[in-house]
């Protein structure tokens, strides 16, 4: 069986399930709430984006869980939060899943991972012609200084990559990008996404390197470990088969696109699905 007729296959035993004959469980309690709870932040675009004068929520990670809820025939409730407190979110039942999760070990011991909803990658923003085509070894050197996030997915693949590279750490992204643009550092660490934008609403800060090996990490939905065998069965088939067909792969782009974004902005290589 090829891989899309699995993917079939995995869906249509979860919305059979879905459909009727399972006991009592987490889908059922989703139902019975008539909403479909996710965490979301603010000023966090591509992923998320909240229209001040309305109060809309948009993004591609809205237009995601849009689609569980209508799958679910619920409606989407979003709870403003942070990034550092969205498995906390998960993990105490404030939400039901959690969008845009680094898949790492570390998290892997609060919640449980869907398949991946897309591959991230991570680069480094710079305007330093010498910090081009270097590989991540190259990098890993004295004489380079780089910003990132404090205890962001990025800032562990510095701990691991750039050991010997003098590593400024902020508590947020926007401190990390000052430093960046006012000098203190020469390249942001970053993710593909990420990256893309600050390139275009800051300029100034540089291009998007990508560093080789390439450094491909899983995007997920994080879901409570209590939800039952069903839930997480179905949010995986979900995530894997919009993956696969590239409904995952729309959504981002579409999100990307006020920013004048495409595919042709795409590093060579890089690919959404893995």
């Amino acid at each position: 069986m090829n891989i899309f007729g699995k993917i079939f296959g995995v869906a249509a035993v979860a919305l059979s399930v879905l459909g009727g004959t399972a006991s009592a469980g987490t889908i059922d309690d989703i139902r019975a709430r008539g909403v479909l709870r996710i965490p979301a932040i603010l000023n966090e675009v591509p992923y998320f984006n909240k229209d001040p004068r309305t109060g809309e929520w948009n993004g591609f990670v809205i237009d995601m869980a849009s689609d569980i809820a209508k799958m679910l025939d619920v409606k989407l409730e979003v709870v403003e939060s942070s990034w550092a407190n969205a498995i906390l979110d998960v993990q105490s039942g404030k939400v039901d899943m959690a969008f845009a999760v680094t898949a790492t070990p570390v998290r892997a011991l609060s919640v449980s991972f869907s398949d991946p909803t897309y591959y991230n990658s991570f680069v480094i923003v710079s305007a330093k012609e010498e910090i081009a085509g270097k590989t991540w070894k190259e990098l890993n050197d004295p004489k380079y200084t780089f910003a990132v996030d404090l205890g962001s997915a990025q800032d562990l693949i510095t701990q691991q990559y750039l050991p010997n590279a003098n590593i400024l750490r902020f508590k947020t992204r926007d401190e990390a990008i000052v430093a960046v643009t006012t000098g203190k550092a020469d390249g942001l660490v970053n993710t593909m996404l990420n990256g893309l934008v600050i390139s275009k609403k800051a300029p100034t800060i540089g291009a998007v390197q990508v560093p080789t090996p390439v450094l491909s990490t899983p995007s997920v939905i994080a879901v409570n470990y209590g939800g039952d065998e069903v839930f997480k069965s179905f949010v995986s088939a979900w995530a894997e088969y919009n993956r696969r067909i590239g409904n995952n792969q729309t959504w981002i782009l579409k999100s990307l696109e006020p920013f004048g974004i495409t595919l042709t902005d795409m590093p060579v290589g890089f690919g959404f699905g893995g």
